[in-house]
C-alpha cells in the first residue's frame, strides 16, 4: 500500500484481487512533514478492508461488473448524447458480433487473448477494416470500465487494405452524370452526386442540408453539422452547384412556401406510370419539407450500373472531388477548408497526386524544350539541362 499528497489530501494506492484501487482518505495534507499521520494510516487500512470485502466501488468498477451485452447498451445510451445518428448506428451494427461473442461475459473477465480469439473468429467471415471498427467499439467500452490499459499492448489494430476511395476518370465522371439525367427518378441522386462532386461534401451532409445554411446571393454553402467538428465549414458554390440548388428550390417552391427550417432534400414519395416496364410519367406525392430524405441508395445503384460503374460507392465522389483539387495544385490547408476533416492518409495520397502533377508538367516542359519562339531560331538545337546550369554558373562566377 502506497500513500501520497495529492491536492492538499492524503490518497491510498493498492491492489486487491488484481484491482487497483486509488481513494482519498479525506484527510488534510498539512504542509509540515512528509510522512503521513496516523488518520491518514488508519483510514487506508479502513479503506482496503472494504475493498477486501466487496464495499468499496467506483462507477467504473460497477460498470466493470456488468455482463457484457448489458454493459454495451449503456455504453449506447451514453453515446447518444456524443454522436449524430448515423454514428450511433454504425456503432449498434458494430456491437452486434461482439454480443454474440461475449454475451454474459463480465466485463472484468475478458482477457487480451479472448479479443485475439473474437478478431480471429471475425476475420474468417469479413474483412479486416470491419474487424477493427469492430474491436475499436469493444475498446472504447472496456476504457470506460478502466479495463483496457491492460491489454492494450497485446491488441494491436489489423493491416488494413491501403484503398482509400476512387476517383473517376473524366470518361467515368461524364457517364456518371449523362446517366442520372436520363430518368425522372434518378434526379435526387442526380442533384446529390453534382453536389458531392461540385463541394466535396458527405452523403450525410446533402441530406442534412436546410435552405437556412445556402445564400445564393453571396454564392456559399455552409455546413453547420457534420460527422465531425472539423467538418463545420463553409464551401463557394461553383457554377454547377449552384444550378443544381436553384432547381432544388424550384422544386420545393411547387409544394408551398419554402421556410429556412426546411431541407433541402426534402423527404417525399415517389409514384411512377408505367408503360410495360418503362416509367413514362414520374411524380412526387406527400412531399414534406420538415423532414429530411432517407437515402438514394436504390437509385444509386441502378445508375450506376446503367453508366458502367457497379459498385461505385456515393463517397466515392467525395474522393474524387478531393482529387481533383489536389490535381489543381492546392494546399493541404485549401483542402481541410473546404473537405473538412481529412485524415493524414488520405492527405499523404493527395500530396503523392500533387507530386505527379508536377511532375508531369515538367515532363512537358522538358518535351517543349526551354527556349522560346522569340529567341530561338526554327529547328535549332536546344541545348542540354547540363548545359543551361553550366552556363548560369559562368554568370554568376561558380
Amino acid at each position: 500500500m502506497k500513500l501520497f499528497k495529492r491536492s492538499k489530501t492524503w490518497w491510498a494506492d493498492f491492489a486487491v484481487n488484481g484491482q487497483r484501487f486509488r481513494v482519498s482518505l479525506d484527510v488534510p495534507a498539512t504542509a509540515k512533514g512528509t510522512r503521513p499521520p496516523a488518520e491518514a494510516t488508519n483510514a487506508a487500512h479502513e479503506k482496503l478492508t472494504q475493498a477486501k470485502g466487496g464495499y468499496l466501488s467506483t462507477k467504473s468498477r460497477n460498470f466493470a461488473r456488468l455482463a457484457f451485452t448489458e454493459a454495451a447498451d449503456k455504453y449506447l445510451t451514453s453515446r447518444r448524447l456524443e454522436l449524430q445518428k448515423s454514428s450511433i448506428t454504425k456503432e449498434t451494427q458494430s456491437l452486434v458480433k461482439l454480443k454474440e461473442f461475449f454475451g454474459p461475459t463480465r466485463l472484468n473477465k475478458i482477457s487480451a487473448e479472448q479479443i485475439l480469439n473474437f478478431r480471429e473468429w471475425r476475420t474468417a467471415t469479413c474483412g479486416s477494416s470491419l474487424v477493427n471498427m469492430e474491436v475499436g467499439v469493444l475498446r472504447r467500452i472496456l476504457k470506460r470500465a478502466k479495463l483496457w490499459h491492460s491489454m492494450a499492448d497485446d491488441i494491436k489494430p489489423l493491416k488494413e487494405p491501403p484503398t482509400i476511395g476512387r476517383a473517376l476518370s473524366p470518361a467515368e465522371k461524364a457517364s456518371l452524370l449523362e446517366a442520372a439525367a436520363l430518368k425522372p427518378e434518378w434526379e435526387t441522386a442526380y442533384y446529390a452526386a453534382t453536389l458531392a462532386l461540385n463541394t466535396t461534401m458527405r452523403g450525410c451532409e446533402i441530406r442534412g442540408l436546410r435552405w437556412s445554411d445556402i445564400d445564393l446571393l453571396a454564392d456559399t454553402l455552409a455546413i453547420h453539422k457534420s460527422k465531425t467538428e472539423a467538418g463545420v465549414r463553409i464551401i463557394p458554390l461553383t457554377p454547377a452547384a449552384f444550378e443544381v440548388l436553384v432547381q432544388l428550390r424550384t422544386r420545393a417552391e411547387m409544394f408551398g412556401t419554402v421556410e429556412p427550417q426546411h431541407y433541402v432534400f426534402a423527404r417525399f414519395k415517389p409514384v411512377g406510370r408505367f408503360y410495360g416496364r418503362e416509367i413514362v410519367e414520374h411524380r412526387m406525392l406527400s412531399f414534406d419539407p420538415t423532414t429530411p430524405l432517407g437515402s438514394w441508395k436504390k437509385a444509386w445503384s441502378k445508375l450506376t450500373a446503367k453508366a458502367g460503374l457497379p459498385g461505385l460507392r456515393f463517397h466515392d465522389l467525395r474522393h474524387h472531388s478531393i482529387t481533383e483539387l489536389a490535381e489543381s495544385g492546392a494546399s493541404e490547408q485549401t483542402i481541410k477548408a473546404i473537405a473538412g476533416h481529412v485524415s493524414q492518409r488520405m492527405l499523404d495520397r493527395y500530396s503523392h497526386i500533387r507530386l505527379e502533377a508536377k511532375r508531369t508538367a515538367l515532363e512537358a516542359l522538358s518535351r517543349g524544350g526551354y527556349g522560346t519562339s522569340n529567341d530561338t531560331k526554327s529547328g535549332q538545337e536546344q541545348p542540354l539541362f547540363s548545359q543551361v546550369i553550366d552556363s548560369i554558373g559562368r554568370r554568376v562566377g561558380i
